[in-house]
């Protein structure tokens, strides 16, 4: 398992809404960072955490989802970084679901003051592929000034369970948020992913990889808010589709008046593997401002019979020559991406998505 790698420098593991298992490397907590149980943290270090629950980056009022979430949450992760701390191993999470119809309320909470830094890899994954359930969850990004958070979310569920959720960031001024979410797992996926560029020269880079298949449904609905003035957004998401399966991207980037100087984008590039499959992508862009830099794209398409051609005179079978062409397509996502773990995982997770590596 991912969370047995050395180079983590603490370990937060859930099962069926149990922490199982929480590990922080003693050099870190004699820095004042707290990584662990959320109902625990919670509980011990109220004065630091409650401020920041559910109160400004994840609201119960949204909608029934995070109204369910908001009274039913069953712990989760947290990690709090001081003032000017750079925890430089990277922290992994696992929320996992093991019985059959169990449900998951889990809630990720990350703190960051003025001018910490952190990485968190957090994976949700099943314990078998038979086992049906339900994950209700939300994700909160608080990054204080001059802070840099690198998140990484990996989506592993078995294909019969229900994923919704909630997750927001909120960036102060001159601090830098990089997001990658990994789509791969689940029955149904509705997630709402918001970015708020709070603070003058905030930064947010989003990137998404997304990989539906039989009759998966995967859904994303992204919003870059951008409420102060020199603020930075970048997204980018990466779709393949295949089977009967079907991805859809909605994605919005708001300028309030006063953020002039604002410099937005937003792209989703989806590739079709088979002709009964679908992607849906609609951009958007609501602008108050009048100075500033906001554009979006999009792009549709099949694979390319030529390319399939040319990889199978070269000796590899269709599968593999699909594999070479999928990877390709998703490299500019890993390129993104500095964490070498992270990369790996995707790669692995994609190969078995189309029938190598094993299941």
């Amino acid at each position: 398992m991912l969370s047995d790698r050395a180079e983590f420098g603490g370990v937060v593991s859930h099962v069926d809404g149990f922490c199982s298992r929480a590990t922080l490397h003693e050099k870190w907590a004699k820095q004042g960072v707290l990584f662990g149980n959320l109902s625990d943290l919670v509980r011990d270090h109220g004065e630091v955490i409650r401020p920041h629950l559910m109160s400004w980056a994840v609201k119960p009022e949204t909608d029934r989802f995070s109204a369910w979430h908001a009274a039913f949450w069953t712990g989760g992760t947290v990690l709090y970084v001081p003032r000017n701390v750079q925890v430089t191993e990277p922290l992994y999470s696992l929320i996992g679901l093991a019985a059959d119809g169990a449900a998951d309320f889990s809630h990720t909470l990350i703190i960051l003051e003025e001018g910490a830094s952190a990485t968190l890899l957090e994976e949700t994954s099943s314990a078998s592929l038979e086992s049906s359930g339900l994950h209700v969850g939300a994700v909160e990004l608080i990054l204080g000034p001059r802070s840099n958070l690198r998140y990484v979310q990996l989506q592993n569920w078995n294909k019969k369970v229900w994923h919704f959720a909630h997750q927001a960031g909120r960036v102060q001024a001159d601090a830098s948020l990089q997001w990658t979410a990994g789509a791969l797992g689940s029955k149904l996926a509705h997630i709402h992913q918001d970015v708020f560029l709070d603070g003058k020269g905030a930064a947010a880079e989003v990137n998404g990889v997304t990989f539906a298949t039989d009759r998966q449904v995967i859904s994303y609905y992204t919003q870059q808010t951008h409420n102060a003035p020199n603020s930075r957004s970048d997204l980018l998401y990466k779709d393949v589709v295949r089977d009967k399966a079907r991805c859809i991207w909605r994605g919005m980037i708001k300028v309030a008046k006063d953020a002039q100087k604002t410099d937005g984008y937003q792209r989703n590039d989806s590739l079709l593997m088979s002709d009964e499959c679908r992607a849906d992508a609609i951009p958007g862009l609501e602008i108050e401002a009048d100075d500033v830099r906001c554009t979006h794209g999009a792009t549709c398409g099949q694979v390319d019979e030529e390319q399939l051609f040319y990889c199978m005179c070269r000796g590899l079978d269709r599968i593999e020559a699909m594999h070479i062409i999928v990877e390709g397509f998703f490299q500019r996502v890993y390129d993104r991406i500095p964490v070498e773990i992270v990369r790996e995982t995707l790669g692995q997770a994609v190969e078995k998505k189309l029938g190598i590596g094993g299941v």
